[in-house]
């Protein structure tokens, strides 16, 4: 399943619009009349997956309950250039009010998705499943975390509250991973994974004598991450991280890892090319 949280939409949009328009869109203001009426076109420049469709659906109907919003294509799809992904009409003042901010959605989630895409598309046949981070641009996680499902990925943690993941600085502050895996048993509920960041072989060692519940291979090479694989023997879930990219992917995933964790899907991903086309209708 993969839903968006509609009042969280609800708030992204709205802070977004105060945050464009401002006390007002003097350009369109000025220079179109509030009786012409229009239809816009998106159509896609590239290829790719569509994304942000809800998204740019809230943003029109947010400025303008008036305004017809038809969705061509759904998020998910395959892109082509030249492809229309939506129609919408009504006050043009309001279409053109709306467009850059529309746009920013499509283009910033479509982007996300079709580097998931790509990154799943280099897994396959390997068992490995492809997750995010929290790398993510502040306020619009949810929706960035919504564009890796769309693009065929998964989810790591929402928020520091999910599941536990000690990390090098952890491991410094409580004294150990050993220790820091106790401590962190005694507060969570007995439904809580624990995760913990392993940069070397004696590390990975410690994190399977503390009973943790998946490993992060951090940073390793394929064939490092072979050997602990085989050391860890299903023990724990083991997730590989570190600056993994299109060209390093695969050779991760045939390390025998369950997990490949990329931050790179929401931090780095170029937007897909997507425009506007305004008619005027009367």
């Amino acid at each position: 399943m993969n839903e968006l949280n509609h009042l969280l939409l609800r708030r992204a949009v709205e802070s977004a619009l105060a945050e464009d328009v401002g006390p007002g869109d003097l350009t369109t203001i000025s220079t179109v009349s509030p009786q012409q009426r229009g239809r816009g076109i998106f159509v896609a420049k590239q290829p790719g997956i569509l994304c942000g469709i809800p998204a740019m659906t809230e943003v029109f109907k947010t400025l303008d309950r008036d305004l017809d919003v038809s969705p061509i294509r759904r998020d998910g799809e395959r892109l082509e250039p030249g492809d229309a992904l939506a129609e919408v009409k009504g006050r043009a003042r309001s279409i053109l009010t709306g467009e850059r901010l529309a746009l920013n959605f499509l283009q910033r989630l479509s982007g996300i998705a079709t580097l998931t895409a790509k990154m799943a598309a280099a897994v396959g046949g390997t068992g490995a499943r492809i997750v995010d981070t929290r790398k993510t641009t502040p306020g619009l996680r949810f929706l960035e975390k919504y564009a890796v499902r769309t693009g065929g990925g998964h989810n790591h943690r929402f928020s520091l509250a999910d599941a536990v993941l000690i990390k090098d600085n952890h491991i410094v502050a409580a004294g150990g991973i050993g220790e820091a895996v106790k401590k962190a048993r005694e507060i969570i509920p007995h439904t809580m994974t624990v995760e913990v960041e392993a940069e070397t072989e004696e590390q990975v060692r410690e994190a399977l004598d503390a009973g943790a519940d998946i490993i992060m291979l951090d940073n390793m090479n394929p064939e490092t991450m072979r050997r602990m694989v085989v050391l860890i023997a299903g023990r724990a879930l083991v997730e590989a991280s570190g600056n993994i990219s299109e060209g390093t992917v695969r050779a991760a995933a045939e390390s025998g890892v369950d997990v490949v964790s990329i931050g790179a899907l929401t931090h780095s991903a170029p937007a897909l090319d997507i425009s506007l086309d305004l008619e005027i209708l009367e």
